[in-house]
């Protein structure tokens, strides 16, 4: 029992009480001896065990020796600085704290994009999933700027995660990926003209795809798992602008010409093949009626000699 209770209890029982006040002397009233309740004797002796888990509960609480690993996520487990090759999979986990560390990363996939929208910082938000960048700057083969907006689809490998995240860190993402495409976009797009590629858009995106895929497959390891690029925009300088739009007006009106063309003589073949018809109409019908006549005076002639034959002298 503490010091101070004791102390409270045998003044409490040793307290003086005037009584009779004739004689002056002090007599002690034989209901004053009480006892501490049994509660507050075994307190004092199992303080110790009290404050000592008092301190794990709040040592527990700091530390928080444990983490939880939800699903699409990988712990990483790092012991004196050390990581461990064999990444945590989802669930409960505990490790020793101050001795270890656990870092959870993202395994789900994952989208970057490459835009030319200005307001692309306050986008980032931690956690979401998606990256946005600026747009890819590339010359043609001429030297002229032309801009690509593309969309990659991605996410980190699993069971490399910790071998990953031990040579490349955290930000992984913007060691690897970001400037492998940049990369593959500018060595393809750099052997075509400008104004080129609207019309070669379906094999360059082929060419861009297949060659950020090898380039990142043949990381080792295969940190990370590539699933699909796509080339949403090609931003062309001005002058290349008016100049296809000018080509495309020529086509246009070479096109309305020749259908033109192609209308008229369509037309005069119909109607040739009309006066063509009613000529034939007409011989055919001139012949008809020529026949007839002489299958007329055919018969008229052969009626006549009939009726010669029959006649006697």
């Amino acid at each position: 029992m503490p010091a101070d209770l004791n102390d409270y209890f045998k003044k409490k029982n040793g307290g003086s009480n005037n009584s009779g006040g004739g004689d002056g002397g002090d007599r002690q009233s034989p209901n004053m001896n009480i006892e501490p309740p049994q509660f507050f004797k075994d307190l004092g002796k199992k303080a110790g065990i009290l404050y000592a888990i008092i301190g794990v509960i709040i040592l527990f609480v700091l530390a928080k020796p444990f983490v939880v690993i939800n699903s699409g996520e990988v712990g990483i487990k790092a012991t004196a600085g050390k990581y461990d090759p064999i990444p945590m999979e989802p669930g409960f986990h505990v490790f020793l704290p101050f001795i270890q560390k656990v870092f959870v990363v993202d395994t789900r996939v994952r989208i970057m994009n490459f835009t030319s929208n200005e307001d692309i910082v306050s986008a980032n938000v931690r956690g979401s999933g998606i990256r946005l960048n600026k747009a890819i700057s590339v010359l043609d083969n001429r030297g002229l700027p032309v801009s690509l907006d593309l969309t990659v689809q991605y996410k980190l490998g699993a069971s490399s995660a910790p071998q990953t995240i031990a040579t490349w860190g955290m930000a992984w993402e913007d060691k690897i990926v970001s400037p492998v495409v940049r990369d593959v976009v500018r060595s393809v797009v750099g052997k075509y003209a400008a104004e080129k590629l609207p019309q070669m858009r379906n094999e360059i995106a082929i060419k861009i795809e297949d060659g950020i895929r090898k380039d990142i497959e043949s990381l080792p390891g295969t940190p990370v798992k590539l699933l699909a690029v796509q080339m949403r925009e090609i931003i062309l300088p001005t002058k290349i602008k008016d100049q296809i739009e000018r080509v495309q007006i020529a086509k246009q009106e070479a096109e309305r010409t020749k259908y033109e063309v192609e209308r008229a003589n369509q037309e005069a073949l119909k109607k040739a093949a009309l006066a063509e018809g009613e000529a034939n109409a007409r011989e055919i019908k001139a012949k008809g009626q020529a026949k007839a006549i002489k299958i007329e005076a055919d018969a008229e002639a052969y009626a006549n000699k009939e009726i010669s034959n029959s006649l006697t002298a």
